[in-house]
C-alpha cells in the first residue's frame, strides 16, 4: 500500500544522516500534553478524526488519505517575566503533525470540525536527520539525538529548533522493520 510521503530534497548525506530541504508544506496540526507517548496518541487521534471525514469539504464531509510520517515536536515555552515559582510537572506541550497529501491547497482542504485541529502552511525548512528503526523509546530518542547533535557539530550546522520524532510505520509494525527519524531544523 503506497503512502504519501513529502518530497524533500537530499542537500547532504552519510550514512544514516541527510541534510534535507523541504518544500512549503501544508499541515494539520494539534497541541496537546503529556508525556511524548500520550501526547502522541491523544494528537494521533484527534487529527484522524479530521482525515477520516469530522470536516467539513465543499458541501460535504471528506475522507483524505493518510500520509506518513506523523511527526511529534516539543513546544519551547518562551522565557517571560516575572518569573513565578510553580509545583513542578512532567507534563510537556507537543504538536503532533500530520502533512496533507500534495493534491490539496489551503483552499480545498476541507475545513476541521474540531477546532483543536489547525491547518497550517509551513515554509521552506532545512532539517537535519538521523534515520533509525525500532522502538521509539526515550532511550532510544535520547541517544539517537545525540548522534544526531554530533553530526551536526561536525558538519558545522546551527540548530534553530528543538528535536521532532517523525514515525513512518503503525504500531503493529515489527521493530526492525519500523522507520523512525529524528529530524532538528537547521539554519542553510
Amino acid at each position: 500500500m503506497a503512502i504519501e510521503e513529502p518530497k524533500f530534497e537530499v542537500v547532504r548525506n552519510f550514512d544514516a544522516f541527510e541534510l534535507r530541504k523541504y518544500p512549503p508544506l501544508l499541515i494539520a496540526e494539534v497541541t496537546v500534553s503529556g508525556d511524548r507517548g500520550e501526547a502522541s496518541s491523544a494528537g494521533f487521534r484527534k487529527i484522524a478524526d479530521f482525515i477520516f471525514g469530522n470536516n467539513t469539504g465543499v458541501g460535504k464531509q471528506s475522507k483524505i488519505d493518510m500520509t506518513v510520517p506523523v511527526v511529534v515536536e516539543p513546544i519551547k515555552i518562551e522565557m517571560t517575566a516575572p518569573v513565578t515559582i510553580q509545583a513542578s510537572s512532567n507534563e510537556k506541550s507537543w504538536k503532533v503533525q500530520f502533512v496533507m497529501p500534495s493534491q490539496f491547497t489551503l483552499e480545498s482542504l476541507p475545513k476541521p470540525n474540531n477546532e483543536e485541529v489547525k491547518i497550517v502552511v509551513v515554509p521552506e525548512k532545512y532539517y537535519a536527520v538521523i534515520k533509525f528503526s525500532g522502538f521509539t523509546g526515550d532511550e532510544s530518542v535520547a541517544e539517537n539525538t545525540t548522534y544526531l547533535k554530533a553530526w551536526m557539530a561536525r558538519e558545522r550546522l546551527t540548530a534553530i529548533g528543538l528535536p521532532r520524532l517523525a514515525r513512518y510505520n503503525p504500531p503493529w509494525t515489527l521493530p526492525f522493520w519500523r522507520r523512525n527519524e529524528i529530524q532538528i531544523e537547521v539554519t542553510p
